[in-house]
């Protein structure tokens, strides 16, 4: 009965050693499976949304040919490639539109939207206030004025810097920086948007219009009078700009943009919508 009863408790000992050798196995899998989880939990929630699943986007859309409302929809390389960014980042997006000087104080601030895109250049007064993404496009300066007129190709330089003259510029752009840093003489008068810009210049309100080139060539199509007197490789920087307490959320973009440009995204949006 002795030797009975040792033999039961050594079969037991070795069952529940057994369970207990497979519980501790299953439990190191299970183990290394959850820190897995919750750090994917961890790097989503590691950077701060105004909406949760939403990358909120302020954009000020009369910017064709990056931004623009067509029947009420968003359209434009920007609104594409924000929509593509979103997309890697697991997100829905969805766009807000602001006043174009107002959405840098809207991401900064916060509450409003969590990135901007609206054709903003990597610029230093800027980059005090937001972080900017990496670049993904570059643009130059233009200068546009009506056919026929006294501002030509030749003179351009000399006779827009004088009094009298009046450039439209698009309030906030370095459109506006590079007219009042190079025709000082001139009046810079700043408007909402490009579509206004050019109204003015075509009504006579304004002798030319400075803006990126690829927003002048698109404008261009509809204001068929107009024409440029000057490109200036300026080579602009535009990228994603992002609150500055909100690093996790640039660093997950720039991921997002790498992916785009290697698998020729980038370029697709550019054929698009660019030509």
């Amino acid at each position: 009965m002795q030797l009975k009863k040792w033999a039961a408790l050594a079969a037991a000992g070795a069952l529940a050693a057994s369970l207990a050798l497979f519980g501790c196995s299953s439990g190191d899998n299970g183990a290394s499976d959850q820190p897995k989880d919750q750090n994917n939990d961890a790097d989503a929630a590691s950077y701060t949304l105004v909406k949760e699943g939403t990358l909120t986007v302020g954009t000020s859309p009369d910017y064709p040919p990056f931004e623009n409302l067509d029947n009420g929809e968003y359209v434009g390389f920007d609104i594409d490639l924000a929509k593509a960014v979103a997309d890697e980042l697991g997100l829905e997006c969805e766009f807000k539109t602001l006043q174009f000087d107002g959405i840098i104080p809207a991401v900064a601030s916060g509450g409003q939207c969590d990135v901007g895109v609206s054709g903003f250049s990597v610029d230093p007064k800027r980059a005090k206030e937001v972080d900017f993404s990496d670049t993904y496009y570059i643009d130059d300066q233009a200068i546009a004025v009506m056919q026929g007129g006294s501002i030509t190709k030749d003179n351009v330089d000399e006779a827009l810097n004088a009094e009298g003259m009046i450039i439209a510029v698009q309030t906030g752009t370095t459109g506006a920086d590079y007219a009042a840093e190079n025709f000082p003489n001139a009046t810079v008068q700043g408007f909402g948007n490009s579509t206004d810009c050019f109204a003015a210049m075509q009504s006579g309100q304004a002798n030319a219009v400075i803006t990126n080139k690829a927003v002048v060539e698109k404008m261009l199509e509809a204001y068929t009078e107009a024409e440029i007197v000057k490109s200036v490789a300026t080579g602009e920087e535009y990228a994603i700009v992002v609150a500055k307490d909100n690093p996790q959320l640039t660093a997950a973009i720039n991921e997002a943009i790498a992916k785009l440009e290697a698998d020729g995204t980038i370029e697709e949006l550019k054929a698009k919508n660019l030509g």
